[in-house]
Formats: structure tokens, C-alpha cells, sequence
């Protein structure tokens, strides 16, 4: 197994303490309040969470699966894109899904905040099924050996309709908004719209 590279590593480290700080702290200070990404008309949205809430999870279940998908897809993203690149990425997927989950809140009413790296999951899973269309993934559920692209369709399509019949407790259009956003990078990288053609040094 190749050692881990280290932007990666760094985010599965911080998540893991931001973790261990929400478990310590928040009966002193609501520092979960305090960095979840709340929707506009709640009163409590700040713009630093359209970052901060990324690195806080729910559970220890939703950290575990947020840092397993992260090594399985983040590490052979990085050590493709180099460091640089690839917080940039990550970047656009938290940012687009903060934007996404902002509107829906909205559109919806809702005053219940955020957290979690799932919407940047998301857009490292559309990058690795554009870049490895072929390779064949395992997911744990199911446990069906899939085409990387084949995975993608699958998981992309059941946040749709998770996210329009409503199923409550995930934010599913956070997700997609992830995948948007991922898209938008590499097809900004790449010169194809909706950006203009990139000049070739």
C-alpha cells in the first residue's frame, strides 16, 4: 500500500481532532453552533461556515465513512493532481455544496444546519469515475463489484431521488451540489465551457 499523501492525511487528522473537540467542548462552548453551516433565515449563518462546517461530523459512524471514502478516493486523486490541485477540488465540492444546501434551505424553510465533508466526497467520487471510467469499485453497500462510472451514475442518481421524495436527516442535494461542483473544476481545468479555452504555456 503506498504511504498516504499528505494533504489527505492532513484533512482525515483534522476532521478527526474537530471531532474529538465537539465531543470535549460543546457542553463548555457551542462550537458545533458555532462552525455548522446554518441556512440563511436561521439567524446564526456566518460566512466562515461555508468552510468550517466541513471538517464537523454527526456521529462517529458519519466520521468513519466520511474518512474512509476520503483515503479510498483522495489519495490516488492527490498523488495524480499533486497537493496544490487537489485542495483546490476539494475546495470547489465544499464551497458548491455549501451553496446548494443554502438554496434548498431556503427554497424549503428550513433552519437546520449542516455538517460534514460529504459534498467534497461527492466531487473526489465524479473526478475518480472521469478519470478511471474502468476501474472496478466494491462499495461496501452493496457489496456488488461495479465500473467506476457505473458507481458514479448509481450514487449520483440515488442522491436525486433521495433528495426530491424528501428522505430527512441528509443532505442530499448538498451531495449533488458537491458533484456540480467538481465538475465545474475539471472542466474549468480542462478550458471547456461554460469557461473560456485556457492558453497552453
Amino acid at each position: 500500500m503506498p504511504p498516504m499523501p499528505p494533504m489527505t492525511k492532513a484533512l482525515m487528522l483534522i476532521c478527526t481532532a474537530m471531532f474529538c473537540v465537539q465531543a470535549l467542548l460543546d457542553a463548555y462552548l457551542p462550537v458545533t453552533g458555532w462552525l455548522s453551516l446554518w441556512p440563511l433565515g436561521s439567524g446564526n449563518f456566518m460566512p466562515w461556515q461555508v468552510l468550517t462546517y466541513a471538517f464537523l461530523h454527526a456521529s462517529i459512524g458519519h466520521l468513519f465513512f466520511n474518512m474512509l471514502g476520503l483515503w479510498m478516493f483522495g489519495s490516488e486523486l492527490e498523488r495524480l493532481w499533486g497537493g496544490k490541485r487537489f485542495l483546490q477540488f476539494m475546495a470547489a465540492g465544499v464551497l458548491s455544496a455549501a451553496l446548494c444546501q443554502l438554496i434548498v434551505t431556503a427554497l424549503l424553510g428550513s433552519y437546520v444546519p449542516t455538517v460534514g465533508i460529504s459534498g467534497a466526497l461527492y466531487a473526489l467520487l465524479l473526478a475518480y469515475g472521469m478519470l478511471f471510467p474502468e476501474r472496478t469499485i466494491m462499495p461496501l453497500f452493496p457489496p456488488i463489484p461495479m465500473k467506476a462510472r457505473t458507481f458514479v451514475l448509481v450514487f449520483g442518481l440515488l442522491e436525486l431521488g433521495l433528495g426530491v421524495t424528501g428522505a430527512t436527516g441528509v443532505a442530499h442535494f448538498a451531495h449533488l451540489g458537491g458533484m456540480l461542483g467538481g465538475w465545474l473544476m475539471i472542466r474549468y481545468w480542462r478550458g471547456q465551457a461554460p469557461f473560456p479555452r485556457r492558453r497552453r504555456w
